[in-house]
């Protein structure tokens, strides 16, 4: 930064070191309070914001529920509080509350925010009464009613203020409540005194409300709190209440924004006429408060208080609107309405950010649930986040028919980009320029939002074009699916017929040698060139299975392209034979097999295969078995099934093991991503896992894997069978350049509830391709030209006859239990987070 020539050297100095990662210490946050030069600190501020948010800045689609408005304070500055015998009830009843959350429910709400006065039950008789009529013995054990009954009826969730908390309050709401909040307003013991804002208000004692925030950090509680300016406090006052929750977040963690709240005079307070503080001192505290809590903390001011201004305060440093209702008024600042949704998307437009919404618990803590929220609303957030933890703003799904690409994505993916994030255009220059891309590079890609969302893509497309031009390749293929009898666990397979998986789809079947050469036929007749084969682990199945099945392709139609065995099958069929890989591919590489498909990678991490396939082989496993592939002269696929339990660290890290290998080899011909189809899968059924990827979040795994492969692998493929056809439209100008095969049986993602269907047939493939004005090209696996006879075949094929899943006949098992090939990852960790 530049000194500006009033800056004092000292100040200039602290503000040089926070853009350099170091925060002021409270001695050097002290002197802040002298700095008059709010442009300066804002300059500093929107710099830290921008690394720790990029373009994004967010809001929560709440509806308000006033539970109470008798309070136990007299703040002098309140129209929230009021007496009994103004007040039609002294509590809001259940179904008030529910009605209120319907409605919010229909608009679209994701939050609840209970606000009420504080322990009201220790100063009035009316509140004592009506809560014992209703069955309850305090204020916040009704609270907790009503937050459950909001939740479990209409799944908002909720958000709560009930102000200060003893630990075992905190423990009783944290059932029903993913966060809550308690403004500190100021740490000044001075504002309680006689003539002073909070005088009369036992409550609003500083200690009291921080020993409350201490009890939430104990409790891991994701808070919400902040100061209110202009009460007759001191510059220097704003700041020591900032240094004070600094240190309690640096204790605890558990805070996940600071809002800075500019008082409002209001009709019939003590304060009606006292001063409100001007513009320059919202933006100054908003300014100094970024500075002190780095790029990381979420700095929150409320639109409704600053009409006209918004634009303003995002350049003083903040990165959240807080709450706003399309469905209730503040009910704490009544005369200030909240601002039309589309008019506060403008304004963060013209400051050149990208609104878009949050949850009531934020993206960091909403993906570390197993410390930060009580089991019981696990699956609820879950179902509610993308990868990064904000949530899903559409209703797509990966297979689902009845839910379209949201138009805003597909918009996106063709609009011009009007303010792209400075980093986000040097990373897409390394990458057209053909220099590697690092993790944190990758990350940044999967986080673009807006208009970083739209430059990502475009750029993706472009190295599409340059690469394969405006061609469209695909292959005619048939999937056989030979057994569904599976010994491993794999917490996202809802195809595998093993132990307890009854209530899961289909009768466990073992393909007879007569079913799979009459597929194989069937497949030749209708134009195929390729027949994809994998399977279940069975137990009883060798290596030599493995080899007897290919030979039974090649004696039905030797002409047949053998697409088959995951590195799984390849590493169990070894090791059953006792031999090492490469013998073993040099094996079936001369009873037939053609190339391998890079399923069973999953996520390449550790971190991530210890929870969703623990007794699966790892990821250096997968990785030998490819690199011993590609030397006995094989091509593979790789593939990355993605949208579950993971975050974007670990795509990253999936997309660099692939290119780092593919450095080395050059195996691979295509790379293919797989959103994951959740709707019958084990661990998702269990409350355990993401439904899948958002739209969004599909588009980008296809852009950035063009651009972080860029150089390395050519070919990038979407599946109609996840995506559907008009997703994959969306993937073929998002980077895309291949459709993968027409399948003619799908049964994997089928049996995990994917809709799209069993075949797209070569002549729907060229529909498909020709509505986008490109060219169509049918191609065999390894991306040669095939004959016009096999073309011809492809589109004149008739109907499929029904297939034929030979029963599983009874076994005994030969090998004990204990025997079976398996790679347990005993040692589970946290996996979630961006």
């Amino acid at each position: 930064m530049t000194n500006p020539s009033n800056l004092p050297a000292v100040t200039a100095s602290i503000l040089q070191r926070a853009l350099q990662g170091q925060s002021p210490s409270d001695e050097e946050a002290m002197l802040l309070a002298d700095c008059g030069d709010t442009r300066a600190l804002a300059d500093v501020a929107q710099q830290l914001r921008d690394r720790g948010f990029n373009n994004v800045v967010t809001y929560s689609r709440k509806v308000f529920i006033p539970l109470t408005h008798l309070c136990r304070d007299v703040c002098h500055y309140c129209t929230f509080a009021q007496v009994p015998r103004k007040l039609k009830a002294p509590y809001m009843t259940l179904e008030e509350v529910l009605e209120v959350a319907r409605h919010g429910q229909t608009m679209g709400c994701k939050e609840a925010l209970f606000t009420l006065g504080e322990k009201p039950e220790l100063r009035y008789k009316a509140a004592r009464e009506a809560l014992a009529e209703m069955g309850y013995a305090s204020t916040t054990e009704y609270l907790l009613a009503a937050a459950e009954a909001v939740f479990k009826e209409t799944g908002l969730l909720p958000h709560l203020n009930p102000g200060n908390l003893t630990p075992e309050e905190l423990a009783e709401l944290r059932h029903a409540s993913p966060s809550m909040g308690i403004m500190l307003e100021s740490a000044a013991e001075r504002l309680t005194e006689k003539g002073m804002p909070h005088y009369g208000s036992p409550d609003k004692v500083p200690a009291v409300r921080l020993q409350t925030l201490r009890n939430a950090g104990m409790a891991n509680v994701p808070f919400t709190t902040g100061i209110l300016i202009g009460i007759g406090e001191t510059r220097l006052e704003r700041i020591e209440s900032l240094l004070a929750l600094r240190a309690i977040q640096e204790e605890y963690g558990h805070i996940q924004e600071i809002i800075v709240q500019n008082f409002r005079a209001k009709p019939e307070t003590k304060m009606v006429n006292a001063p409100e503080p001007d513009l320059n001192e919202l933006l100054w505290t908003i300014a100094v408060a970024r500075i002190l809590f780095g790029p990381d903390m979420s700095i929150q001011a409320p639109p409704n208080l600053s009409p006209g201004v918004l634009p303003q305060i995002v350049h003083a440093g903040i990165n959240d609107w807080g709450g706003v209702s399309p469905v209730t008024p503040d009910f704490v600042n009544p005369e200030a309405p909240w601002p039309h949704l589309e008019d506060l998307r403008r304004e963060t437009a013209a400051a050149g950010k990208y609104l878009t919404e949050r949850l009531t618990i934020y993206p960091q803590y909403a993906t570390e649930l197993d410390r930060w929220a009580h089991p019981d609303l696990h699956e609820r957030i879950l179902e509610m986040i993308d990868a990064e933890g904000y949530p899903r703003t559409d209703d797509w799904c990966p297979g689902d028919i009845d839910t379209a690409p949201p138009e805003e994505v597909m918009t996106a993916i063709m609009d011009a980009p009007r303010q792209v994030s400075g980093d986000i255009s040097t990373i897409l220059q390394q990458a057209d320029a053909g220099e590697p891309l690092q993790e944190a590079d990758i990350i940044r890609l999967f986080r673009a939002r807006g208009d970083d969302l739209t430059a990502v893509v475009q750029a993706a497309d472009r190295l599409r074009r340059q690469v394969n031009g405006d061609t469209v390749s695909f292959v005619v293929n048939r999937n056989i699916n030979y057994t569904n009898i599976c010994y491993f666990k794999c917490q996202f397979c809802a195809f595998s017929k093993g132990k307890l998986a009854e209530n899961l789809r289909g009768r466990p079947y073992d393909l007879s040698e007569e079913e799979i050469a009459r597929r194989v036929q069937e497949a030749w007749s209708r134009g195929a060139t390729e027949v994809c084969m994998q399977g279940g682990i069975h137990p009883e199945y060798t290596g030599d299975t493995y080899v007897n099945i290919l030979r039974t392709v090649k004696a039905a139609v030797p002409d047949m392209h053998i697409h088959a065995f995951s590195p799984l099958e390849v590493w169990q069929g070894a090791a059953t034979l006792d031999m090492e890989l490469v013998p073993y591919l040099e094996m079936l590489k001369a009873a037939g097999l053609g190339t391998l498909p890079g399923t069973a990678a999953e996520i390449l991490d550790d971190e991530v295969r210890a929870v969703i396939c623990a007794d699966k082989i790892n990821t250096s496993q997968w990785l030998e078995v490819m690199e011993a592939a590609h030397q006995v002269g094989f091509n593979t696929t790789a593939t990355i099934m993605y949208g579950h339990v993971e975050g974007y660290r670990h795509w990253a890290r999936h997309l660099l093991r692939v290119r780092d290998l593919q450095a080395r080899t050059g195996g691979f011909t295509e790379f293919v991503p797989l959103p994951f189809v959740h709707m019958e899968a084990p661990m998702y059924l269990k409350g355990k896992a993401r439904k899948g990827p958002t739209f969004r979040e599909a588009i980008l795994m296809h852009s950035v894997a063009r651009l972080a492969l860029h150089g390395y692998i050519h070919n990038i493929q979407t599946s109609w069978v996840k995506m559907g056809h008009q997703g994959v439209k969306g993937c073929l100008n998002a980077g895309c350049n291949d459709l993968g095969g027409t399948l003619m049986n799908e049964s994997i993602s089928r049996a995990a509830g994917t809709q799209h269907g069993q075949e797209t047939s070569s002549e729907q493939m060229r529909r498909i391709i020709g509505s986008l004005n490109r060219n169509p090209r049918q191609r065999s696996t390894i991306y040669r030209d095939v004959s016009r006879e096999r073309e011809q075949a492809g589109l004149q094929a008739g109907a499929l006859t029904d297939i034929i899943n030979t029963p599983a006949r009874k076994y005994e098992r030969k090998r004990p239990s204990a025997s079976l090939v398996r790679n347990d990852l005993i040692d589970t960790v946290n996996v979630s987070g961006g």
